[in-house]
């Protein structure tokens, strides 16, 4: 199989305490991304936007990867299919990001902030959703790395075109 044949990998990051609407948003998401075909893939936490998006994703039948910080597969939320336990702490951000061909990212904290920060600094597109942080980023903005979208509709408008250009 050659690497471009390969399955989309979806990088979906966001808090782990989260308003209902912000799950409800990552839920939807979750569920749009497999209902491309492609591949989910988040911190696999039982939690927020990871727990949301996971399970948004198993409800349209898609696929899922957990990055976990800590030493067991056991820590992962009931909707990952493939968890992947790293022992890094937070330094499974790094892991997170250079495994997405892209990085959606919905309001979260330092966790989230430095995987935005570690996707762009490794040259993967992200995408905000519901996040004003484009200012704080203009550089990014400017090279095309970085992108913004308000709905999951128009996020998943968004990686299709970037999916498009990457090709």
């Amino acid at each position: 199989m050659a690497l471009s044949d390969r399955r989309p990998i979806i990088g979906v990051m966001g808090g782990s305490r989260v308003s209902p609407d912000v799950a409800n948003m990552a839920f939807e998401l979750g569920a749009l991304i497999a209902a491309q075909g492609w591949i989910l893939l988040n911190g696999g936490r039982d939690l927020g936007v990871m727990r949301a998006s996971a399970e948004g994703a198993k409800s349209n039948g898609g696929l899922t990867i957990g990055i976990l910080p800590g030493n067991s597969k056991w820590d992962a939320n009931p909707f990952i299919d493939i968890p992947i336990v790293t022992g890094l702490s937070d330094a499974r951000n790094l892991v997170n990001v250079l495994s997405s061909d892209i990085v959606v990212a919905l309001p979260g904290s330092a966790g989230t902030m430095s995987e935005i920060a570690l996707a762009l600094k490794n040259g993967r597109p992200v995408i905000l959703m519901r996040m004003e942080m484009d200012r704080i980023f203009k550089e990014y903005t400017i090279s095309g790395l970085l992108h913004s979208a308000q709905t999951p509709e128009e996020c998943i408008a968004l990686v299709q075109q970037l999916l498009v250009a990457k090709n």
